[in-house]
């Protein structure tokens, strides 16, 4: 669950502590994307930048990947600052202003459109820019799998229903060129349920593609590859995802936007061990750090999954233990009732799957605790 680096740096890290092995990130990217490059078909990837826009992360994913996917001003400006103007980039996400659609026609490749509104707008800022904006139309396709993370499927402020897509290609302004469709429904998924979607998603944009005799360059199929927290050795199956899919030898370029499947396995969040105590019939480990630091385990309820790394000399514990943090707070718990070997204070708490919707997720100014320390190993990575 540690990789050699990351136990090294552990070990001797001002704490709290953010590690990121850029090594074993480059390793497990590459590897998806050498398989999700077998054929039939043609699949692409772009990286959710949401997920961990680190610049360390970043700059070892974009080595394997197609493009990235950003969704904010913030977001394409970071990206292109750190990776520069010739990685493909494409900008969704509901919501956005009049600033980030001018900056769009300027600097993404491709403008994922949430609405009619946001087209007639986004055409407005393209004729101001004297640009041709590329755009996908996000679809929210009725029903499909079920997942943890619901987008589309029912009612939902992400994408429009197929009536207004079909709108807008009907009053579709000079200033737009349409490439193609996009859709995300859902997150949580395992292989299986993931390419079903992706299948419901081609076979609605086949039959839009049809009626508006229309040909569609590219479809986004979303991401929602499931990371499951309560079996951190265990990946998403990504051969079996590619197989289901069963895509044609010819056929539209089909594009995910994975995140949280690409850097989650890559980082980890290490604390350690203030005070453990005994409270009605339970033992709490209290850390320096907490949710501050990882919201993660609260905003998905799980336990997050942890190794103990030995280093303190006082009485320990063996047996169940609650590990929290430091917060005025009963919800800032990062794992409840988990069976230990031994824990004692002092000792080093290193927690796995923290390479994703992470740091950049938490409530960092909460009680103005310092920030965790950065930590890049592998890949010539320095500290930051």
């Amino acid at each position: 669950m540690i990789t050699p680096a990351v136990e090294t740096a552990a070990r001797t890290a001002p704490l709290p502590a953010y590690v990121y092995d850029l090594d074993h990130l480059d390793g497990h990217v590459a590897a998806i994307a050498a398989t999700m490059r077998a054929g039939p078909g043609r699949v692409e990837i772009h990286y959710a930048a949401k997920a961990n826009p680190d610049e360390g992360v970043l700059a070892t994913v974009a080595r394997h990947v197609d493009g990235v996917e950003v969704a904010s001003g913030g977001e394409l400006a970071h990206v292109r600052r750190v990776l520069g103007p010739d990685v493909p980039v494409a900008f969704g996400g509901p919501g956005k202003t009049d600033e980030e659609l001018a900056a769009a026609v300027r600097h993404a490749d491709r403008v994922h459109v949430e609405s009619r509104h946001e087209l007639r707008r986004l055409a407005a800022a393209a004729r101001a820019a004297g640009v041709t904006a590329q755009v996908l139309l996000r679809v929210n396709v009725p029903g499909g799998p079920g997942g943890v993370l619901r987008m589309g499927g029912g009612p939902s402020p992400f994408g429009m229903d197929p009536g207004e897509i079909d709108a807008c290609v009907a009053e579709l302004p000079p200033e737009i060129a349409l490439v193609g469709v996009h859709a995300h429904l859902a997150s949580g998924l395992d292989a299986a349920d993931c390419a079903a979607q992706g299948r419901a998603v081609l076979d609605w944009a086949g039959g839009f593609a049809a009626r508006h005799a229309v040909a569609l360059a590219e479809v986004v199929i979303g991401g929602g590859m499931n990371v499951d927290y309560t079996r951190p050795d265990e990946g998403f199956d990504w051969a079996a995802y590619r197989a289901a899919l069963r895509l044609p030898d010819r056929g539209p370029t089909v594009r995910i936007e994975p995140g949280r499947a690409i850097t989650a396995y890559s980082g980890w969040y290490v604390i350690d061990v203030l005070d453990l105590k005994r409270s009605a019939g339970e033992w709490f480990a209290i850390c320096r750090g907490g949710t501050h630091h990882l919201r993660t385990p609260v905003a998905k309820g799980h336990d997050q999954p942890f190794t103990v790394l030995p280093t303190g000399a006082g009485p320990g514990h063996a047996g169940p233990v609650t590990v929290v943090g430091q917060l005025c707070t009963p919800k800032d718990v990062l794992a409840r009732r988990v069976p230990v070997d031994r824990i004692a204070v002092g000792d080093r708490v290193v927690f796995a799957l923290a390479g994703a919707y992470a740091w950049n997720i938490s409530h960092h100014d909460f009680l103005m605790h310092p920030p965790p320390t950065l930590l890049r190993v592998g890949g010539g990575a320095d500290q930051v």
